[in-house]
């Protein structure tokens, strides 16, 4: 039976070299992989799965973890692609063609998940987080065990790579066309969760954009869970006040769809008695009535992105960490006042 040592024998190589070529490894040069791949073909070699995961230490597996946010999924998040399923597609259109198959795990913050996360670290060949999970000790621990990849983490940690949007210059934009092109001085925001590196640094760009403006000023800030229920709730608070804000600017999608549909239910207007804004640029955000003015982030792009980084981790351990900023973009539709384009 022709073996790894045989082909990297024929082909003049190391077996290390022989298992970067089977698992799709960057690091490899074009014209030795075509050798090995040729000597490969010549000799009729087939790997065999677990013999390989034994031989390299690989167990195929690669995890993505994520928390989960809400309570009940309701109306699009039931049928429509959110920001972790994109990241999902991504990661999974990656790994389509290697040897690697993706886990998923949820959770909520707590020792708890923070034990399953360890658990599955021992399982896994590298790990993807979505969002800043675990604390920075947590954090440090864990890719001193295994190669780890943050999507949409805090940009300041230095423990592991990071994947993160340009929120900041995203979400400044939006309010510049709020206050400067509509005028709007009265405003509300509706932001995300306190732990979430993401809606942290939208309320802190809003709140700076907003303030830098004469006579304009955030009434009110409601905070959310980036679910599609919690700007229901939100909305449900506005709508309990004696006067309603010139617009609602949301830290997200999912929260400015529901207040957008809360507000209607209740007969306001949108945009006509209050402009609604997002940030995301999810699918959903396009069909509703009115669209919704939001800003752009290719989640698709950031899931991609780490999970390649990922990859080239786990061929080697010891690239120095990197912080990679994706650029957002404002996308103007009608739901802030503005004319159908």
């Amino acid at each position: 039976m022709t073996t790894i040592y045989d082909v990297a024998r024929v082909a003049g190589v190391s077996t290390a070299t022989v298992s970067r070529v089977l698992r799709g490894s960057d690091v490899v040069r074009a014209d030795t992989r075509q050798r090995v791949l040729g000597v490969i073909e010549a000799l009729g070699f087939i790997p065999d799965a677990s013999a390989r995961g034994l031989s390299w230490g690989r167990k195929g597996i690669i995890a993505l973890v994520g928390l989960n946010r809400g309570t009940d999924e309701i109306d699009i998040e039931r049928s429509s692609l959110m920001f972790i399923d994109h990241i999902v597609h991504a990661a999974e259109q990656v790994l389509r063609g290697t040897e690697y198959s993706l886990l998923l795990t949820f959770g909520t913050r707590g020792e708890q998940f923070d034990k399953r996360i360890r658990a599955l670290a021992a399982k896994a060949d590298g790990l993807l987080l979505a969002e800043e999970i675990l604390g920075p000790r947590e954090l440090r621990s864990l890719t001193a065990q295994v190669p780890v990849v943050v999507i949409a983490g805090n940009p300041g940690q230095a423990a592991a790579d990071a994947y993160l949007s340009d929120n900041a210059s995203g979400m400044t934009a939006l309010a510049a066309h709020l206050t400067g092109q509509h005028r709007y001085r009265r405003l509300c925001f509706v932001a995300g969760p306190k732990d979430a590196p993401d809606a942290v640094a939208r309320q802190a760009a809003f709140e700076q954009a907003v303030a830098a403006t004469p006579d304009s000023g955030i009434d009110q800030v409601i905070y959310g869970d980036f679910s599609e229920d919690s700007g229901v709730s939100a909305a449900r608070i506005l709508l309990g006040r004696t006067a309603l804000p010139q617009a609602v600017a949301c830290a997200n999608d999912q929260m400015a769809i529901g207040a957008v549909r809360e507000l209607q239910r209740a007969g306001v207007r949108v945009p006509a008695d209050v402009a609604v804004t997002g940030f995301d640029d999810l699918y959903p955000s396009r069909i509703i009535d009115p669209p919704l003015t939001t800003v752009s982030q290719s989640i698709h792009e950031l899931g991609r992105r780490a999970t390649h980084r990922l990859m080239a981790r786990i061929a080697s351990p010891g690239l120095a960490p990197q912080a990679e900023l994706l650029p957002t973009q404002i996308v103007i539709r009608t739901s802030c006042g503005c004319r159908p384009q």
